[in-house]
């Protein structure tokens, strides 16, 4: 068998960040311990709004570097409430990452693992299973780093969608779905906005490359409603920017929180890996966050690396946090419970 040797850099950022990478850490060692001809290599990175307020920069060359070298990143969370450039916007050097390595697929699974971890009524384990694909590198975001003086009166943001970037987020939107239930949703706005329009026009071109697989076009609006309404009838969701961003939130919020959502940033060469959440500063140092969002997170980035081994550690590890889901006993307080960090940890190290 063919042996793989896989460095992953690691920064753990802010708030949280540090405790949930550290589990997710554990983990990967568990599962690393049982694949054939896998080794991981993990080098911790110093990124985040706490990383600048020692030095001046939350996201230093080195670590770019870094990642840009690493065979995959895994990242805790970034960023500080209060920690902010001048023009007020809160630092992000996870959204740098995704800018500098052009990860521009983010994809966000939202699966129910037990019925007691969802506010809506009559679903069951595996009854809301979807996947969103937010574009990443674009939309709404593209101007961020646009600064405006202080007495300015009036202050604008340009949502960008270029042929480029929608026909690769959206071919990469339909070839998962043929890996899972063949549908996509494009969500849009394109009855109000010309780039979205622009976006469904480059949707429906990739559509028909793939004949097998079925397409609806919805507005984000409905897109909200049905996610609560009826989440069943979701497979494979792609969108811009910032739409993906505030939806992939609602989402999570449908299957148990923040704590449940992981993430992956993905690129033609680059992959980080991350919970959707963020650095929760409010609980850090406690040991209460939810741990199974990067856990979850670092069985991507397994799915990612190449090998059928990784791709079997990866099913391990949603195998074992299903198995420890079933129990309604095995809940960290985001969920209603009472497990620490570390007790939900070792209950999934010990379903492995």
């Amino acid at each position: 068998m063919q042996s793989h040797f896989f460095r992953i850099a690691v920064l753990g950022g802010d708030g949280i960040g540090p405790e949930v990478a550290a589990s997710a850490l554990q983990v990967l060692d568990a599962v690393g311990e049982k694949l054939t001809g896998v080794t991981l290599v993990y080098n911790e990175f110093p990124a985040g709004a706490g990383e600048f307020l020692k030095n001046g920069n939350p996201l230093p060359a080195s670590t770019l570097e870094a990642c840009r070298s690493a065979d995959a990143t895994l990242l805790g969370a970034m960023g500080l409430p209060d920690v902010r450039w001048p023009g007020g916007t809160e630092m992000a050097p996870q959204l740098d990452l995704r800018e500098e390595l052009d990860l521009f697929a983010g994809i966000r699974p939202i699966h129910l693992y037990n019925a007691a971890h969802t506010p809506l009524k009559g679903y069951q384990e595996g009854g809301i299973d979807l996947v969103i694909f937010r574009e990443n590198t674009e939309g709404l975001f593209a101007t961020r780093k646009n600064t405006w003086l202080k007495d300015a009166g009036e202050v604008s943001d340009r949502l960008v969608v270029t042929r480029r970037g929608a026909e690769r987020i959206v071919r990469a939107a339909f070839q998962e779905a043929r890996r899972r239930r063949k549908f996509v949703t494009l969500v849009d706005k394109a009855n109000v906005l010309p780039s979205m329009a622009f976006f469904r026009m480059v949707f429906d071109h990739v559509a028909a490359e793939f004949p097998d697989v079925s397409a609806e076009r919805i507005y984000v609006d409905a897109a909200a409603l049905y996610l609560v309404q009826k989440p069943e009838r979701f497979d494979v969701m792609v969108m811009e920017n910032l739409f993906g961003d505030i939806l992939s939130d609602l989402a999570a919020g449908i299957v148990g929180g923040m704590g449940m959502a992981p993430s992956a940033d993905i690129g033609e060469k680059h992959g980080v890996f991350q919970p959707s959440h963020g650095s929760a500063p409010g609980i850090a140092g406690q040991g209460v966050a939810n741990p199974i969002a990067t856990i979850l997170s670092a069985a991507m980035m397994l799915d990612w690396l190449p090998g059928a081994e990784t791709t079997r550690g990866a099913h391990m590890i949603r195998r074992a946090v299903q198995q420890v889901c079933c129990s309604s006993a095995n809940r960290t307080a985001d969920l209603g419970g009472a497990l620490t960090t570390r007790q939900m940890t070792e209950r999934i190290l010990e379903a492995l």
